[in-house]
């Protein structure tokens, strides 16, 4: 064995969505870290899609960017379309999404990881977890090379024992076109964790030269796009626009005709795939009452004539994939240029690790992304982030960085993941928060910024743009509160006319006035305008805030009372076995995730309100000793 001549304090495995948050976050705090990735030409690489963002994953990446991280800057740069979604409903399930130019995506992250101070790029294949009186202490190579850390974060996505399946065949890789890690997988075993098999997929991909877009319903982008960064102050490069046509009887037909040469349903595939993105195979059986599903087509790039399939994930035979594609409006004659296929890989079921991502096996290794169970790239962003704060917190000697469902997106979907025992890809829903009013995609700048300035990943620019918007808000609602109309005749005109709502019976401040269903931001600044032009953020705050101020003061008094059984902790080592009145259920569930405190413990599946109240007893008991 050779070792390196390079000590390290992080070591990031894995260079997708995950690993490149983690590696910038760790190298940004301070620490000697290195990435390792077995191809450095696929680092970032959208495998599926190529978007960022959508329904309540929008949320996630507006709050990656407000801690520090690079995925809102890096689709900014390098969308081709920008949509928000939900703009009807109201401001706390509407999201942004935007197409990537699939490799100037990658591209453009690769140029941000080999700019980043203190931080080394490898290609690597990682074989084993190295192993010192119980504690991670680096990895080994493929070409039995040795790399020392203090902190390993695993991010490995698709590749431990990746198997790709297209109909009846089947071969290992982590993706089409790349090896797959067979032996990391064993080094888990050995150390003692659980491991599982989930399947994820994606559909074909046709040449645009071949698509007739006359027969579909375009779908263009937004057209004063909303930028992802708050640091981002206007997209100023042209969008393109998507389309939209649809699956039919006929398409269903073949499938069906089909099923027994597909990968899934040939009984081959034993991974469990994603609920809320099935394929195109199991919409067909899971539906058979629809007629018809949507095909989103979605071009790869500015500069391919690649265009993505969206909605037909398969795992159907290459024959089949072909008669499907055909039998689709306006892609009868196209050229597929890559087949879809499922692929199957390991996981580690997230229970086994600690909310800040390291695992309680084996201190020094945390775990993030797909490795987790989930599915997307803004899910494994977010982990990576968190992953790569708190490996650099843990050698730095600081408080680790721990966000609770109050507080943002990011906290909801690791407490799912470390509570809830999930053996299925985890997707991110608004639903899912239960604080989604305070927890808007709109003000995770103002939730989150002030985190990532104390632990180092905000610089001194972003801060000071941050303070200023901050005080240009504060300011304008004083204003809002302290202005009163008095009901004048002048001033009853001007509502009847200017603003058409109804009259004022005695003198209302503006922000008040402001409250009127019927009234925007922009009818009060007609009548009274602030004193300087505000930038739009700053106007969609103000008026968010003081419009669902009833709303958001009674969620405020619901997280009032979730934090006082979040803070209510249990002692690590606290003996479940010696609580008398336990369920076995919830004792044994208990005692499997040891729940940092009585709010965990509560959500946790087979514990019921009554094992909690006993719990909370004979804690208040013993702390009372």
């Amino acid at each position: 064995m050779n070792t390196y001549n390079k000590h390290y304090d992080v070591i990031v495995v894995g260079a997708g969505h995950a690993g490149c948050e983690a590696a910038l976050a760790a190298a940004r705090i301070g620490c000697d870290t290195l990435v390792v990735t077995i191809n450095l030409d696929t680092i970032a690489k959208m495998s599926c899609n190529p978007a960022i963002g959508g329904l309540a994953k929008g949320h996630l990446v507006k709050e990656i960017d407000a801690l520090g991280g690079e995925m809102a800057k890096n689709i900014d740069k390098t969308g081709i379309q920008f949509r928000r979604l939900n703009t009807k409903k109201g401001p706390a399930v509407r999201s942004s999404r935007a197409q990537a130019d699939k490799k100037a995506y990658q591209d453009e992250m690769k140029r941000v990881l080999e700019a980043q101070p203190k931080l080394d790029i490898k290609q690597v294949l990682v074989e084993e977890l190295l192993v010192e009186d119980g504690r991670c202490i680096g990895i080994l190579s493929q070409t039995k090379t040795a790399y020392f850390a203090e902190t390993v974060i695993l991010t490995t996505g698709t590749f431990l024992k990746g198997t790709i399946h297209i109909g009846d065949v089947s071969y290992s890789a982590g993706r089409a076109g790349e090896s797959a890690a067979e032996k990391l997988s064993d080094s888990f075993l050995n150390l003692g964790f659980e491991i599982g098999r989930l399947k994820t997929g994606t559909p074909p991909r046709v040449n645009a030269q071949t698509v007739d877009f006359t027969d579909m319903e375009i779908q263009p982008g937004d057209d004063d796009p909303l930028p992802f960064s708050f640091a981002t102050e206007q997209i100023t490069q042209p969008q393109l626009p998507c389309y939209l046509t649809y699956t039919n009887e006929g398409t269903h037909e073949i499938i069906r005709a089909n099923l027994h040469r597909s990968a899934m349903y040939s009984g081959r595939i034993v991974g469990i795939g994603p609920r809320y993105c099935p394929s195109i195979e199991d919409k067909v059986v899971r539906f058979s009452e629809k007629k018809e599903h949507q095909v989103f087509v979605e071009p790869e790039g500015r500069d391919t004539d690649e265009i993505y399939l969206n909605g037909i994930s398969a795992s159907l035979p290459e024959d089949v994939q072909v008669e499907m594609v055909h039998s689709i409006k306006g892609l009868e004659n196209a050229e597929i240029m890559r087949f879809g296929y499922a692929v199957e890989y390991d996981f580690a079921p997230a229970t086994q690790l600690q909310p800040t991502l390291e695992t309680k096996k084996v201190p020094g290794l945390y775990f993030a992304g797909q490795l987790n169970g989930t599915t997307g790239y803004e899910e494994a962003a977010a982990q990576g982030l968190m992953a790569g704060i708190n490996a650099a917190l843990k050698v730095k000697g600081g408080e680790p960085l721990v966000l609770d469902r109050a507080q943002a997106y990011i906290g909801v979907l690791i407490d799912d993941l470390v509570t809830l025992d999930i053996r299925e890809p985890y997707r991110m829903f608004t639903s899912r928060a239960e604080y989604r009013l305070a927890l808007r995609e709109d003000n995770a700048d103002l939730r989150l910024t002030e985190i990532g300035r104390r632990i180092g990943l905000v610089d001194d620019d972003r801060y000071h743009q941050f303070e200023r918007k901050a005080a240009d808000i504060q300011t304008e609602l004083t204003r809002l509160q302290e202005t009163r109309l008095k009901p004048t005749a002048e001033t009853v005109d001007n509502l009847g006319t200017i603003l058409k709502t109804g009259a004022l019976k005695q003198p209302t401040s503006l922000a008040d006035l402001l409250k009127r269903p019927e009234l925007r931001y922009e009818h009060i600044t007609e009548i009274a305008p602030p004193t300087q032009m505000l930038p739009p953020a700053v106007k969609e705050q103000v008026e968010i805030q003081i419009k669902y101020d009833g709303y958001i003061q009674r969620q405020q008094r619901q997280i009032h009372q979730f934090k006082k059984l979040e803070n209510f902790r249990i002692p690590d080592t606290f003996d479940y076995t010696s609580v008398r009145g336990l369920k076995t259920e919830a004792r044994e569930k208990l005692a499997k995730i040891r729940p940092a405190s009585i709010g965990q413990a509560s959500r946790l599946p087979g514990v019921s309100p009554a094992d909690i109240s006993i719990l909370t007893v004979v804690l208040h008991q013993r702390r009372a000793r």
